[in-house]
């Protein structure tokens, strides 16, 4: 796999930086999560056109059909910035699951919604007693006269679940896991949404007998592969939002001074910042070998790459974002300066889709395989 960047990738990673430089402001980010619950509208449509969401829906189906290497430019960028919209969850997990899993007739229909931004996805796979477990869901299906299905149980967690209009629902059906399509506005359903630490959004789903469209009966597969492909993505928004907060970090030790010099003058700073920009480079090599893994036609060598890079982003991005705020001294502890915003993004990193606990026992149970 290559990983040097195209002219089109170039291109596109360009017009992405652009952009979000001018509507991804500290004041606009802040104020995007406090009053519109981490999601506009208005960016959510602008990166449709630009792409942005239909980069890995094939082109039968109004996307581009790049793969993994195109989708690490873009998360780069957007995690330069902290981008708070559900791509991740809405266009990059559910656009991967419904791409490989789905019948053509739900294909069909959803994965033009998801490339256009008509539609925002969530997905829906932990319960308040399972922790991290895919197979260890306690929702149920059960097949319906009138619906094809209906769904009992509750989702904990859902990334991004109170701007979702869609959920890919894990159950158990027949006593093996499935994945369920769930319309906000069906019967049964009710969301109830929470800010989250580092600014984005969670939302719990109660559904009660709730009419749901069977993706695959393969639910355990497909949501492990959605997942990878969302790790993959979150590897490399960590990696950019590393690149970024080390940026903010020189420049603050360049202009604060103490003794009359630039504290970025003190060798033991210097050394700080080297080792800040060693995890941040060791983090973005993981990003790609995240990426080459989701092309491994073996799904232990899928398993094994991604569980590493997963392990290895989120050490990253807690020592990245400890030292930034350590460097900044006592204004790194208030809320006035964006280092604050990079510091909880980039913890939040261990914690989504999987903790290092569970990947590092995936990763031993893949090179045991």
């Amino acid at each position: 796999m290559d990983f040097t960047y195209s002219e089109e990738q170039q291109m596109l990673a360009d017009s992405l930086r652009r952009f979000v430089a001018s509507e991804y402001t500290f004041e606009k980010r802040r104020r995007n999560a406090r009053e519109h619950g981490a999601f506009d509208g208005r960016i959510w449509s602008a990166l449709a056109e630009m792409g942005v969401l239909g980069l890995g829906i094939p082109a039968e189906h109004g996307g581009f059909g790049e793969g993994p290497a195109s989708q690490v430019v873009v998360q780069r960028e957007l995690g330069r910035a902290l981008v708070q919209e559900p791509v991740i969850p809405g266009a990059v997990i559910a656009g991967a699951v419904l791409s490989h899993y789905a019948p053509a007739a739900l294909q069909t229909q959803w994965l033009p919604a998801i490339a256009s931004g008509e539609r925002v996805f969530a997905l829906a796979y932990l319960e308040p007693a399972t922790r991290y477990r895919l197979d260890a869901a306690q929702a149920s299906a059960t097949p319906s006269a009138n619906h094809g299905y209906v769904i009992d149980g509750v989702k904990s967690t859902v990334w991004h679940g109170g701007a979702a209009d869609m959920y890919l629902v894990s159950a158990k059906l027949d006593g093996a896991l499935a994945l369920f399509l769930v319309q906000r506005d069906a019967p049964g359903v009710s969301v109830t949404p929470y800010p989250t630490i580092d600014r984005l959004a969670g939302a719990d789903l109660a559904l009660d007998k709730t009419p749901a469209t069977l993706v695959t009966a393969d639910g355990l597969a497909a949501l492990e592969f959605g997942i990878d492909h969302g790790i993959a993505a979150q590897c490399a928004a960590a990696a950019g939002a590393m690149e970024r907060l080390i940026e903010i970090t020189a420049e603050y030790l360049g202009a604060r001074k103490q003794f009359g010099k630039p504290l970025a003058s003190f060798q033991a700073l210097q050394h700080r910042m080297a080792e800040m920009l060693m995890h941040k480079e060791l983090a973005l090599s993981m990003a790609y070998v995240a990426a080459q893994g989701l092309d491994a036609a073996d799904p232990e060598e899928r398993r094994r790459k991604v569980s590493a890079a997963k392990v290895i982003t989120a050490r990253a991005a807690r020592f990245v974002g400890q030292q930034a705020v350590q460097l900044h001294g006592g204004m790194g502890m208030t809320d006035e300066l964006e280092v604050g915003d990079y510091f909880k993004a980039l913890t939040m990193t261990d914690v989504l889709l999987g903790d290092t606990d569970l990947h590092m026992e995936r990763y031993c149970g893949a090179m045991a395989a």
